[in-house]
């Protein structure tokens, strides 16, 4: 079982109870005394548990997990993306192995990428692989992570994670669910977080893509902190307080702008 795995079940379980202890999670998870109490660490350091004497209780900061369906995310925001997809084509060159985690942006950033000619992308997002494989496109190589099918869309898991692991990536594209000061860069799963850290470790160059309404959003597990990728590709609809404290805190910060569809006007009755 992997630590995202282990953690999973530990939340599930302090959720549940209100409280842990290390004897039970022994016996439960099959593990040493040791490796529970570096999975109640690595929780408590993100603000998860609380540990106490022997265990660990429910953080009053336990943030939930809820995501919105892959739907409603799909047909939300779509200028924000559209724009955000273009200018990260600009970290992009000809010949290049590419990386696209699962999300949305990342996957409206697929089909931008369909102009770019001679890529290899690797992804663990089955709707991403499946909007790459257009026909008569001979320079184009897809490779799919495999592994554990996390529902709507994702691969994740050991298979998952030993795919990535015996590859190189010239540059990964990151979704997140969430961006703060604090937290860095976040995910409300635990398992697609650790997979993500996976895509990082396999890349020269780490770009992550989101909207601007991920500021202030706090997911449950930390995939990176502010300073740890090269470039935060976003809109301009990102307010001044946040753009001064990701100039600081990322090493390029990339404002997209957004340019909103024209709506027709209402025909009006001759009559």
């Amino acid at each position: 079982m992997l630590a995202g795995q282990r953690q999973q079940l530990i939340l599930r379980e302090v959720r549940r109870h209100g409280a842990v202890r290390v004897a039970e999670l022994v016996k439960l998870l099959a593990v040493s005394d040791m490796t529970v109490r570096r999975d109640l660490d690595v929780l408590a350091e993100s603000g998860l548990v609380e540990k106490v004497h022997g265990g660990a209780t429910a953080s009053n900061s336990l943030t939930p997990t809820d995501d919105p369906g892959l739907e409603t995310r799909l047909h939300s925001r779509l200028e924000e993306k559209a724009a955000i997809a273009e200018a990260a084509c600009g970290f992009v060159r000809r010949g290049q192995v590419i990386g696209l985690t699962a999300g949305t942006t990342t996957l409206r950033l697929a089909e931008s990428l369909l102009e770019i000619q001679s890529l290899t992308i690797v992804t663990n997002s089955i709707a991403i692989a499946g909007a790459l494989r257009p026909e008569g496109r001979q320079d184009l190589t897809v490779v799919l992570t495999g592994g554990e099918y996390m529902p709507p869309d994702t691969l994740v898991g050991p298979h998952a994670a030993a795919t990535l692991s015996s590859i190189h990536l010239d540059v990964v594209f990151l979704g997140v669910h969430g961006i703060a000061e604090d937290a860095g860069f976040t995910s409300p799963h635990l398992l697609e977080s650790e997979i993500d850290r996976t895509f990082i470790a396999a890349a020269d160059s780490v770009v992550v893509v989101a909207d601007h309404t991920k500021w202030g959003v706090r997911g449950l597990s930390r995939v990176a902190d502010l300073d740890a990728v090269d470039a935060l590709v976003t809109d301009s609809g990102l307010s001044a307080h946040a753009r001064r404290v990701l100039e600081q805190k990322v090493k390029r910060l990339v404002l997209a702008p957004v340019t909103r569809a024209r709506r027709r006007a209402p025909v009006e009755d001759p009559s």
